[in-house]
C-alpha cells in the first residue's frame, strides 16, 4: 500500500505565514487602540464594539469553514479568506471613525475564523504532529510580533493607520500567493491520515451535515477545545492580577511572569513537536493534560509567588501541545467523513469558551477575590482531562 508524500515545503511555509498572520492583528489593537481611540473620541470602552464584532465573524466563519471546504477546496478557501481580512486591514487604515473600523472588524473575523478552521482541517490530514505543533507555535509568534509593528509605526511619529496599513500588504501578498498555489491545495491526504502512515479509507458517498451534528463524539470534542481556550486565556488574562494583588508580587516583575507563561506556550509547541512524533499523540495528549491539571494545584496553593509562577509556567508548557494534537486526532474521534465539519464546530466553540469563560472567572473573582483563579483553573482542567477521556475512542 503507497502511502502519501511529505508535505511540500512550500505549503508548509505558506501554512506558518498563515498563522502568523491571524495573530498579528491581535497584536495591533492592544497597542494601537489608545491612538484609534482618540483619533476617532470614542471612549476606551468602545473597544467592545470592535471585540464582539470580530467574535461573531469568526464564530460563524469557523462554523461554516469545513461545510465550505467541501464546495471550494482549501486552497480557495485559504485565498478568498486571506484577501477578505487584507481588505478588512485596509479598512481599517482608511476609516473615519468606530462605525466603519466595527464593519471591518466583523470582515477580519470571518476572514480570519475561514483561515483558521480550513487550514486547520487541511493540517489535520496534510501534516504531522511536529507541524501541527509548530503551526500552532507561529500564531503566537504573530501575537507577539503586532504589539512591534505598531510600536516601532507610533516611535516613529506615524499614525496608526500604517500600522494596520502594513498587516493588510502583507496579507494581500499571502493572499496571492494562495491564489497562485489552489492546484497544489488540492493534493490533500483523506483526513486522519498522516505524512508517515497510509491514508484511511474513503466513502464515495457524502455525508450528511445532519448526520455529522448528530454524533455525540462531535460534540464533545467541541467541548474539550472550548475548555482548553478557556484555560488558556484565563490563565493569562487574569495571572498579573493574581501575582501582584494576590501574591503581592512587584508589577514589574509579575509583567515578566506572564509573558514568560505566553512564551512557555511557543516553546512547548516547538520542543513537543519533536516528542509528540516519538512518544504518539496519544500519550503526549495524556501527559499535557496531567501536566495542566498539576500547573493548576501550584496555581491554587497559597503558597509564595514563586509557587504560582511555577505554575504558570508547567501550566503553559503542558498545554502547548493540546489544541494541536486534539485537531489531529479529531478524525480518529468523530471518523475521515466528519473531520472537516467536527473541525470547523471545534474552532468556533473555542472561540466561545475563550470569550465567556474568562469573563465568567472575572465576575467570580470581582465577587470573591483573585485567589478563585487558581481552584477555577483546577476545576477546568479536571474537566478537560475527563472529557478528552470520554470523548477519545476505545482501542482494542
Amino acid at each position: 500500500m503507497s502511502t502519501p508524500a511529505p508535505p511540500r515545503p512550500a505549503l508548509l511555509l505558506l501554512a506558518y505565514l498563515a498563522f502568523v498572520s491571524l495573530g498579528l492583528p491581535d497584536g495591533l489593537l492592544g497597542v494601537g487602540w489608545p491612538s484609534m481611540r482618540a483619533d476617532f473620541d470614542v471612549p476606551t470602552e468602545a473597544v467592545g464594539l470592535m471585540l464582539t464584532a470580530g467574535t461573531i465573524g469568526y464564530l460563524t466563519a469557523s462554523v461554516l469553514g469545513g461545510f465550505s471546504l467541501a464546495r471550494l477546496g482549501v486552497g480557495r478557501l485559504l485565498a478568498g479568506s486571506t484577501l477578505l481580512a487584507s481588505f478588512a486591514l485596509t479598512g481599517y487604515a482608511a476609516s473615519p471613525g468606530l462605525a466603519v473600523t466595527t464593519a471591518c472588524a466583523l470582515l477580519l473575523g470571518l476572514g480570519s475564523g475561514a483561515i483558521d478552521s480550513g487550514l486547520n482541517a487541511y493540517a489535520a490530514g496534510a501534516f504531522g504532529s511536529r507541524h501541527m505543533n509548530w503551526m500552532h507555535a507561529f500564531f503566537g509568534l504573530g501575537v507577539a510580533i503586532g504589539p512591534l509593528i505598531m510600536t516601532l509605526v507610533l516611535s516613529a511619529g506615524l499614525a496608526w493607520r500604517w500600522g494596520y496599513g502594513m498587516v493588510a500588504a502583507a496579507q494581500l501578498a499571502l493572499g496571492l500567493a494562495f491564489a497562485l498555489t489552489v492546484r497544489a491545495w488540492a493534493d490533500r491526504p483523506a483526513p486522519g491520515a498522516t505524512p508517515t502512515g497510509p491514508a484511511p479509507p474513503t466513502t464515495t458517498d457524502p455525508v450528511r451535515v445532519r448526520e455529522t451534528l448528530l454524533l455525540p463524539a462531535v460534540w464533545l470534542g467541541a467541548l474539550a477545545f472550548a475548555v482548553y481556550v478557556a484555560i488558556e486565556i484565563a490563565a493569562g488574562l487574569w495571572a498579573f492580577l493574581l501575582l501582584t494583588e494576590g501574591r503581592g508580587l512587584a508589577a514589574g516583575a509579575a509583567g515578566v511572569c506572564v509573558s514568560g507563561y505566553w512564551g512557555s506556550l511557543f516553546l512547548g509547541r516547538v520542543v513537543q513537536g519533536f516528542v509528540a512524533e516519538r512518544l504518539g499523540t496519544g500519550r503526549v495528549l495524556r501527559g499535557s493534560l496531567l501536566g495542566m491539571v498539576a500547573g493548576a494545584v501550584l496555581i491554587a496553593l497559597p503558597a509564595p509567588a514563586w509557587v504560582a509562577v511555577a505554575g504558570l509556567l508547567v501550566l503553559g508548557f503542558a498545554a502547548a501541545p493540546v489544541f494541536p494534537l486534539l485537531t489531529l486526532n479529531t478524525a480518529d474521534r468523530v471518523g475521515a467523513a466528519h473531520a472537516d465539519r467536527a473541525i470547523g464546530l471545534q474552532i468556533a466553540t473555542a472561540g466561545l469558551g475563550g470569550a465567556l469563560v474568562p469573563t465568567g472567572i472575572g465576575v467570580l473573582v470581582a465577587n470573591t477575590s483573585i485567589e478563585a483563579l487558581g481552584p477555577a483553573l483546577v476545576v477546568l482542567a479536571v474537566a478537560l482531562t475527563v472529557v478528552h477521556a470520554v470523548a477519545s475512542p476505545r482501542r482494542p
